[in-house]
């Protein structure tokens, strides 16, 4: 097998897409949750807006514990949320160094600049995308991956990752200026909005990272069955 110029070892994805996929499971689950939770929030400040409450304290007592029920799921998400990107970068990373390993040449993105660019502005918005493309053909076929086209998961992948993150920003712009009852519900429809969104996200990447990750190795399998078989011929007796 030709090893690439960095002289890396396959690492086998298993264990870590595992951990990935239920991760991703979870934050799918968080996500319903929030959306019922802000369906409770939506209602409870329309009852403020109505007038509906005629005492003070069980208003202030649905307000605090509405707010702690959304704090909670909030951080719950966000944690999650920071585990399963950490360990799908670190995936990325290391797709990028098996793709090599698997013989894939003149790739343009390195392992470390395939999830660098998530970090970088303006160019966050194309350039990852180009790099998860490339990993997906040199996985493919690392000989001739400039050949291979991606898969059409790959675009649904990067539109939901961009109109989640786009709505994400916006939720943020509203909330920090919302002080009006009317403001904070508009917060609320938007954040909903951020939570559909986030579910195909979840889904669609998964399914982006197990496609991936079954091509290279099945890569890597037909080539331990390649050299078993040379092997094997070799083991032959001449005749």
């Amino acid at each position: 097998m030709e090893m690439s110029e960095n002289n890396v070892e396959f690492k086998e994805p298993g264990r870590l897409t595992t951990w990935i996929k239920y991760l991703l499971y979870v934050q799918v689950a968080l996500a319903l949750i929030a959306i019922g939770s802000n369906l409770m929030e939506y209602q409870l400040l329309t009852d403020f807006q109505n007038g509906v409450y005629f005492n003070q304290e069980m208003a202030v007592a649905d307000a605090e514990s509405n707010d702690k029920r959304q704090q909670i799921i909030a951080f719950s998400y966000l944690a999650v949320f920071i585990i399963s990107g950490i360990l799908i970068l670190k995936w990325i990373y290391q797709s990028n160094q098996n793709a090599r390993y698997l013989g894939a040449k003149d790739m343009t993105f390195t392992p470390a600049w395939s999830i660098g660019f998530y970090f970088i502005p303006i160019v966050s918005l194309w350039k990852p995308y180009q790099a998860m493309k490339e990993i997906w053909q040199a996985s493919q076929n690392p000989n001739n991956w400039q050949l291979e086209k991606a898969g059409p998961i790959l675009g649904i992948w990067w539109f939901f990752w961009i109109a989640n993150s786009v709505v994400g920003q916006v939720v943020f712009r509203m909330s920090r200026r919302a002080q009006e009852i009317s403001e904070i519900m508009n917060v609320n429809l938007v954040s909903q909005v951020s939570e559909v969104l986030s579910i195909p996200l979840a889904i669609v990447t998964w399914l982006l990272i197990n496609n991936i990750s079954n091509m290279q190795k099945a890569q890597i399998e037909g080539d331990v069955e390649k050299a078993e078989t040379a092997e094997d011929s070799d083991l032959q007796p001449a005749k």
